[in-house]
């Protein structure tokens, strides 16, 4: 990405950088540098300066550093020749008066000019002459698969991660052809914000097996499998449920991706904190990832080494890809699995575990956490990072806690003011579910996001 910088009160202090340092000294027989010159520091380059033959304007190039240039005989040691070489004015009289007819070499701001030299075209250097070379900015790519009535709460999910991310967003939308029409409504009338792009992509699954697929636990959930095989261009990926809501920035989440050691390609959070309430140690009828198994509801994956693996597995003593492997184990475990796609995720990790990144239960917090009292030490220590809403408590009153964030979360805009707004009436609302299991943990549910939304307002333009 190449960006132009700007003048004004930058200009102003690399002038004041520049005026502050010293002229070089000159060597022996070489001229002094011309009173007033500065030194810069910093940023700052030689240019060599010339005049228009035609116009007398004044040209403009940057001068290359000593290895490689050659010094014109009897300029200043501060000036070197650029590949441009040196040019003279040849038709003195058709140049300005004040334009002198002499070679020079300066500092580049461009008041900082001789007196003698014309300074008609300073600006049009300046702003094609300051080119920063800055790194491309990173996008986080965010997958989520949204079927049947699941349009507004994929929604909200994405605003939740809109209003507290800092980075560029990139959205990949899987949904029946039916949604397609109004997620690209409402998607387009967020594109006046520039923090995101999205692209949707109807549901797609492999021909064999395709209808077995697709009606695998949740409709369409299953589609998360395939992302490695359908995104083949995008390196890392967070893929999340349509029942998330994020309490603070992708960007943190996002940076987890660096914590992976050589071997690790993907990251969950466990299914369950307290082995004692687990449903995989005590139900399951096939193998598992750990002590109680891994949820899939948030999984952070490094696509590129999924797709390069080769996974060690109970069907063949001949290790498998990813693309290779996914009809197999279903063909093999369609019977006993019970929570579909997330099941198959756990026979896989279980035989892989070194792959799996476990990162803390406060990246995917449930109902689960708090029902039977809390059990996720890392939310009750930090807040909850990002609120998983299965079993579809945001729109029922099982867990009016957890329907209360949904709500704010939902009916929020992108304004500084309604973000601004949004914790004193949530406050209200949850201290109103204190009869409730999850809700007498209310301050979990605060904690981060009142942090995520000071730092929001902290981010915002200040109105001049």
């Amino acid at each position: 990405m190449r960006t132009e910088a700007t003048w004004g009160l930058e200009g102003i202090w690399r002038w004041l950088l520049a005026s502050r340092s010293q002229v070089p000294a000159a060597g022996p027989g070489e001229p002094a540098a011309p009173p007033g010159r500065a030194t810069p520091v910093g940023p700052f380059r030689p240019v060599c300066v010339w005049r228009s033959s035609e116009q007398g304007e004044v040209g403009f190039q940057p001068l290359a550093g000593r290895l490689g240039a050659a010094r014109r005989p009897g300029t200043p040691p501060w000036c070197w020749r650029h590949r441009c070489g040196w040019r003279r004015e040849s038709a003195r009289a058709r140049a300005p008066a004040l334009c002198a007819d002499v070679p020079v070499c300066y500092w580049n701001p461009y008041w900082m000019l001789p007196s003698g030299v014309c300074g008609m075209n300073c600006f049009w250097e300046a702003s094609f002459r300051f080119v920063l070379k800055t790194q491309p900015v990173e996008r986080m790519h965010l997958a989520v698969v949204a079927c049947g009535e699941r349009l507004e709460e994929t929604l909200t999910m994405l605003k939740s991660a809109i209003i507290f991310s800092i980075k560029p967003l990139q959205f990949h939308i899987f949904a029946e052809d039916q949604l397609h029409a109004s997620f690209k409504s409402r998607l387009d009338s967020w594109l006046f914000l520039q923090t995101f792009n999205y692209t949707l992509y109807p549901i797609t699954f492999p021909r064999e097996n395709a209808a077995e697929w697709k009606k695998l636990f949740k409709p369409c959930a299953s589609q998360r499998l395939f992302l490695p095989l359908i995104l083949k261009e995008v390196d890392s990926l967070l893929y999340v449920d349509t029942d998330i809501l994020f309490l603070r920035p992708v960007d943190d989440i996002w940076s987890l991706l660096k914590k992976f050691n050589s071997t690790q390609i993907a990251a969950m959070a466990p299914e369950h904190e307290e082995p004692r309430i687990g449903w995989y140690n005590r139900f399951a009828r096939h193998p598992y990832y750990g002590e109680t198994g891994v949820n899939s509801g948030v999984m952070l994956m490094n696509m590129t080494r999924m797709r390069r693996k080769y996974f060690k597995n109970d069907m063949t003593t001949a290790r498998l890809r990813w693309g290779d492997i996914l009809v197999p184990l279903l063909k093999k475990y369609k019977l006993n699995i019970t929570w579909g796609d997330q099941d198959l995720l756990n026979i896989m990790f279980f035989h892989n575990p070194e792959s799996l990144f476990v990162f803390p239960c406060q990246w995917n917090y449930r109902p689960d956490h708090c029902i039977y009292g809390s059990n996720c030490r890392e939310a009750e220590e930090e807040g909850i990072s990002v609120l998983h809403g299965n079993r579809g408590v945001y729109h029922d009153d099982k867990q009016p806690a957890f329907r209360a964030v949904y709500e704010a979360l939902r009916n929020c805009s992108f304004e500084d003011d309604s973000v601004r707004a949004l914790l004193p009436p949530l406050e209200l609302a949850l201290r109103g579910t204190a009869h409730t299991y999850c809700g007498r943990s209310d301050g979990l549910f605060i904690k981060q996001l009142a942090r995520s939304v000071r730092e929001r307002v902290a981010r915002a333009p200040r109105a001049s």
